[in-house]
């Protein structure tokens, strides 16, 4: 490209493609597209983005333009990489002048620079770092922020890098440059606190965001930039230093106020202080022993003592708060139970902490904790009253711990509390102790420090398990507690029945649960909403717990369903709603049959509320959930959900509608257990399988439960379903065979096995193309034995229950193999006796025994030529399933089933499905269960005498190992 004309055009279609009108946008677009491979596009972008008197938007879009094209081409091996030469020049451009003046560009800028510095810095860019080292040291205000921000972009991106190389000269770096990034610190720090009482706030904001910067850079340093850093004077001087500094900056916080420009700056300051710790802390623990102490005292004093009155701030108290955590549970710091075994780093750093909580330090923050950070807060009350839904969904989760105040204060005292329980527990015991008894309504301040020990007690429940008679303190002082109506007592029954659900599953009398239901119950109708979805959360903790009984909860069901139904209504939130569905499928899955006398009005609801949360993919997850469990309580009642069912399982699971990426997991789920539940199949049921082909071409971690679907609809209605279906499930399945694990080629097989069990006369029609490979694998000993033991299943149901069609595919297969029939029989039968051992389950085993006694009888010379592997066969398989009575010394066949067994369900169990009962049927037919080898063996050994005449089969028997002939004929004494 010449650099003049092509600015010129470059310049007018970016100029087009910041436009409005989509018409002259997207023909801009596909221009700049076409260019990004061009030589000297880049080169020209550089020009117009470096040219102050364009237009803002166009500079914009020429930055990220050049920015993308870094990822795309700039790799020497990349398709389109750009040359070697015109790289050099743009890196030289890049840091030629930097007096970017709007500070949106300028950060994209400083981002690019370090995208090129990632895979160019500092081999084939030296001059980077000098560069912006001399740059930072300019008057010029403009250029010196500029250069700073470049400096820490390129910092921040080289130590991100993970491999050895890498690290290695980021470490030669962090070396050469920590020296000039502290005094460079130390200069903006000063200047700022020098500046800050002149009243220029222009002035202190400026070397403000210098000192934030300079920080950042330091930070990266610091933590990625040295293998040992204790042994470098330099950091650890750093180090140490930031406890000075930090105190300074929070004095500063006094004078600047919560109204001034500074002062979200003067926090990022602040806060990025602890930061480091926080970090050096992760990566370096046995380097920041000698910090430890300081940390300790530091944080204390400014979170737990007057020290940090009137200058801390919320975030700044979490930072300090996590920097505890972290010291009190860093498992470096931990020494073993042997302490001889534990390294003299672990051991100094415990000698620290331990000689820093001492008793009055850990009751003082235990006291602190619970007396004033566990209060509730007067914004927490509010929001109790204005917004009770939103004040109920508490951020709770994952890591809020790490930014959020409550989750912060709750998880430092249990751990504290964990690490020094046997100092800390007669703390708490005292703080109950003095709580006994009623709290008078009027004394708000009383009702609160109750609220925060009784959070305190349920946090610690595992801990106290051998301090509290929990069941006693249920009966006489928390029971009365939940009676108390008055609505100033609300934290109170809130925080009760909330410290009852924590205690449940760690001490907590079985035969206490009735009393506890009915305090639910009328926790349930209470007058508070927050209160009413708490007991919720408990409900649940007590019904999805390992001592539930059912017949304890059966009296309480009605009125605990409805309740909770109702409350599904009041609330308005869509997190709310989620929270009470869950509580509802927990009832409806442990209690399951039982529930189906009051499930009505939850059934006439969910359409409604599936219509409703049309826009709230994670609420219609809730309500998959509802359904499942519902359509296992219903059992073949569910049928009468089909009308609202099937289309939610039919838009779950259809990939070309986009709630499926949401939904699609449950979607499946609900789609089995209705198909397990089904009493029958319909058309509408039929049709939802129309989604299985795509979702099989997906072939997600899904698949598994696809199969089981499959399998679904052959136990329900194979001959309608194989009809519909198998042509084109028979294609899905052999593209699956091509591309899958041997662990899938067995998922499928057994589908395939299925439908030749259930249906033997359609199965083996309808999947006709797998066969063949299925034959082949056998002839060609396929070496992954549950693979061959598959292969061998499904070959055993066609030569046992088709005769006929397997006659065909041999003659099929002989073509193929250019062999005579027999001969591949032979082969087929040799390989069979070979793997047998391959099989494992006592059933397939059996079937392969009486399918090859089903060649028999035979006058063709080669199955008597292989006459011995079948007698092999079927005596191992006698040895399988005979067992022997004791009385009569006579044996029986285990695996033959009478219609007369019904097997007796326990209450612990479930009851079993539609599914469960239709394959007891298929079992009743199926010639396994219903076909006596040793009877099979017998007759077939007559019939092949009676073929050969007493001679020729006294000769043929003779081909057997005599040692096998004694044990076939005390199997069959008695016939």
């Amino acid at each position: 490209m010449d650099l003049n004309s092509a600015s010129t055009v470059v310049l007018q279609v970016l100029t087009q493609a910041t436009s409005q009108d989509t018409a002259v946008l997207k023909p801009a677009e596909e221009q700049l597209k076409q260019w990004e491979t061009q030589p000297g596009f880049y080169s020209v972008l550089l020009n117009i983005f470096t040219n102050h008197s364009l237009d803002i938007n166009v500079r914009w879009l020429a930055v990220l333009y050049f920015k993308n094209g870094i990822d795309r081409y700039w790799r020497r091996v990349a398709p389109h990489a750009l040359s070697e030469e015109e790289k050099s020049t743009l890196r030289a451009g890049l840091i030629t002048n930097f007096n970017e003046p709007i500070n949106q560009i300028a950060t994209q800028i400083a981002v690019l620079i370090a995208k090129v510095a990632r895979l160019d810095c500092p081999r084939q860019w030296p001059e980077l770092i000098p560069t912006l080292i001399e740059s930072v040291k300019v008057q010029d205000d403009l250029r010196q922020h500029r250069a700073l921000l470049t400096f820490y972009h390129v910092t921040k991106t080289l130590a991100s890098k993970c491999l050895a190389a890498d690290r290695k000269l980021f470490y030669d770096l962090a070396s050469g440059i920590y020296s000039f990034a502290c005094s460079l610190w130390n200069h903006h720090t000063d200047t700022f606190l020098q500046q800050v009482s002149s009243g220029n706030e222009a002035a202190v904001l400026s070397s403000l965001e210098r000192t934030l910067l300079s920080l950042k850079v330091l930070r990266k340093l610091t933590v990625n930039g040295f293998v040992e850093p204790h042994k470098n004077m330099e950091v650890m001087g750093f180090l140490h230093g930031i406890f000075e500094r930090l105190k300074q900056f929070l004095e500063c916080s006094r004078s600047i106020g919560t109204d001034n420009v500074c002062r979200e700056r003067l926090e990022k300051t602040i806060i990025l202080f602890t930061k480091v710790l926080l970090d050096f802390l992760d990566q370096h623990p046995f380097s920041f022993t000698p910090l430890i102490q300081r940390s300790l005292e530091f944080s204390v004093s400014y979170v737990f003592t007057e020290v940090g009155e009137g200058v801390t701030f919320e975030r700044f108290i979490v930072q300090c708060m996590n920097l505890i955590k972290m010291i009190v549970k860093n498992y470096a710091y931990k020494p073993s139970k042997n302490f001889e075994d534990s390294s003299p780093e672990t051991l100094e750093a415990h000698k620290i902490k331990m000689a820093f909580f001492t008793y009055p330090t850990l009751t003082e923050i235990c006291r602190r904790l619970v007396s004033h950070y566990f209060l509730l807060t007067e914004e927490e009350l509010t929001m109790w009253e204005e917004d009770p839904e939103g004040f109920t969904v508490e951020e709770t989760g994952g890591d809020s711990w790490k930014y959020s105040l409550r989750p912060c204060t709750e998880v430092l005292f249990i751990d504290i509390f964990h690490e020094y329980n046997q100092t800390l527990t007669p703390v708490l015991l005292e703080m109950m102790q003095t709580l006994q008894g009623p709290t008078n309504v009027e004394d708000m301040n009383a009702l609160l420090i109750k609220d925060a020990v009784y959070n305190a007690v349920g946090l610690a429940a595992f801990e106290l398990f051998d301090s509290v008679d929990f069941d006693q303190w249920f009966k006489n002082q928390l029971l009365p507690e939940l009676q108390v109506v008055h609505n100033r007592y609300k934290p109170l029954r809130r925080r009760v029945i909330w410290l009852i659900g924590q205690w449940i599953s760690v001490k907590f009398k079985s035969d206490l649960r009735p009393m506890l239901y009915e305090a639910i119950c009328n926790l349930l109708q209470d007058q508070d909403l927050v209160v009413r979805i708490e007991t919720a959360t408990t409900l649940k903790s007590t019904v999805d717990d390992f001592e539930f009984r059912t017949d304890q909860f059966l009296p309480y069901l009605e009125t605990m369903f409805t309740l909770l139904f109702q409350l599904l209504q009041q609330v308005t939130e869509c997190d709310t709603k989620m929270h009470v569905l869950h509580v509802l499928s927990c009832v409806i899955e442990r209690v399951n049959v039982q529930i189906r006398p009051y499930v009505g009005c939850l059934v006439q609801y969910l359409p409604l509320l599936w219509k409703q949360s049309e826009e709230h993919n994670m609420l219609r997850c809730a309500i998959l959930t509802t359904l499942i469990h519902l359509v296992q309580g219903l059992g073949a009642d569910s049928k009468n959900l089909y009308p609202f069912l099937l289309p939610v399982i039919q838009l779950s699971t259809d990939v070309s509608q986009p709630p499926h990426v949401y939904l699609l997991e449950d979607g499946l789920e609900l789609w089995l257990v209705t198909l397990e539940n089904s009493p029958c199949i319909t058309p509408e049921l039929l049709r939802i399988f129309q989604n299985m082909s795509p979702l099989l071409e997906l072939s997600s971690e899904n698949l598994r439960t696809c199969f089981k679907i499959i399998n679904g609809y052959i136990f329900l209605s194979s001959t309608e379903f194989l009809q519909t279906y198998a042509v084109g499930l028979c294609q899905s399945f052999c593209e699956l065979l091509e591309e899958i694990t041997s662990e899938g080629q067995v998922q499928v097989l057994k589908v395939v096995e299925n439908a030749l069990k259930v249906n033997p006369v359609l199965g083996p029609q309808m999947f006709q193309p797998i066969l063949p490979c299925v034959f082949t694998g056998i002839i060609e000993g396929e070496r992954y034995p549950v693979v061959m033991s598959t292969y061998l299943g499904v070959m055993g149901r066609v030569l046992l229950q088709n005769t006929s069609f397997f006659s065909s595919l041999l003659n099929e297969m002989a073509r193929t193999f250019n062999q005579e029939m027999d001969q591949l029989l032979g082969n087929m039968i040799e390989m069979w006796v070979d793997r047998m051992d391959n099989i494992t389950q006592p059933e397939r085993r059996k079937l392969s025994a009486l399918a090859l006694l089903s060649l028999l009888p035979s006058d063709n010379s080669v199955i008597q030529d292989k006459f011995c592997g079948i007698i092999n066969i079927s005596v191992e398989g006698l040895h399988d399933v005979m067992t022997e009575d004791p009385e009569t010394g006579t044996y029986k066949d285990c695996m033959l089933m009478s219609h007369l067994e019904e097997p007796k369900v326990t209450e612990d169990e479930e009851p079993p499905t539609e599914q469960d009962k239709r394959k007891k049927m298929l079992a009743l037919k199926d010639p396994v269960h219903t076909v006596s080898l040793q009877q099979f063996i017998y007759e077939k050994l007559k019939a092949q005498q009676e073929l050969l005449g007493e001679q020729g089969f006294q000769s043929l028997m003779e081909t057997v190992d005599t040692e096998i002939v004694t044990q076939l004929q005390e199997f069959l004494q008695g016939f």
